[in-house]
């Protein structure tokens, strides 16, 4: 087994401490020369370490006061519902329809599963995201068993699958495949987001990719965009 590097053991020591909150959003990481000491390793190492953060958006680097720790959650560049991430001015919801259970693959999800993934169960669940009481996204998401166990709602951290895989499995999301459509609306959509059978909806399929190489996350979205528009940010 090749030897991970210094820089790899310091990074992920300091990201696991993000992670936890030990190192809070906000907060000053210790000055290079503390890391330095810390870790009993030169300063280009430890300035590798950071760079890797800084690369990975954990951090930034401000002049003449230090590394900062950042809200990742805040720049996956991802898809979303607008108002989502803006609880202060909207009332903000969700209803588990479907806890997180033992289940087969569909054949709904719109990207092609790997080969392990086929020989494999999936945890499935389903959740209707509300606003202001009105519910604006139908979720069902899917992960392989075998890739992580499965999560019951209550240990959702704040509500949120995210910030579950980040801060209890030190898992972070690194991308996604995307694809969007409008279709009509089937009648467990329309029931779900209070619809007209038929009426068109935003159909968005993803594939998020995460820092475990063997898990990967698919969702299918539907969502109702009369009122909230669609950005560049998608929270689990």
């Amino acid at each position: 087994m090749k030897k991970k590097r210094k820089y790899y053991k310091v990074q992920e020591y300091i990201k696991k401490n993000i992670q936890q909150g030990i190192y809070p959003i906000g907060s000053y990481l210790p000055s290079e020369n503390d890391i330095c000491k810390q870790f009993d390793i030169t300063r280009t190492t430890a300035r590798k370490a950071l760079d890797e953060l800084l690369k990975d958006g954990f951090i930034e680097k401000e002049h003449g006061k230090g590394s900062k720790v950042l809200e990742r959650s805040k720049s996956l560049g991802l898809l979303t519902v607008k108002g989502f991430t803006e609880a202060a001015n909207h009332k903000i919801k969700t209803v588990m329809l479907q806890e997180p259970k033992i289940d087969n693959w569909s054949p709904s999800i719109a990207f092609p599963l790997k080969q392990d993934e086929i020989q494999a169960k999936c945890v499935y669940f389903q959740r209707v995201r509300y606003i202001n009481d009105k519910p604006i996204m139908l979720e069902h998401n899917w992960y392989a068993e075998d890739a992580l166990e499965l999560i019951k709602p209550d240990d959702f951290i704040e509500g949120s699958f995210f910030k579950t895989l980040s801060q209890k499995y030190f898992i972070e999301i690194k991308g996604s495949k995307q694809e969007l459509r409008a279709e009509p609306a089937n009648k467990e959509v329309a029931n779900n987001l209070g619809l007209e059978e038929g009426e068109a909806v935003l159909h968005i399929s993803i594939c998020f990719k995460t820092s475990n190489p063997t898990l990967n996350l698919y969702s299918e979205l539907y969502c109702n965009t009369s009122e909230f528009p669609i950005r560049n940010s998608y929270f689990l």
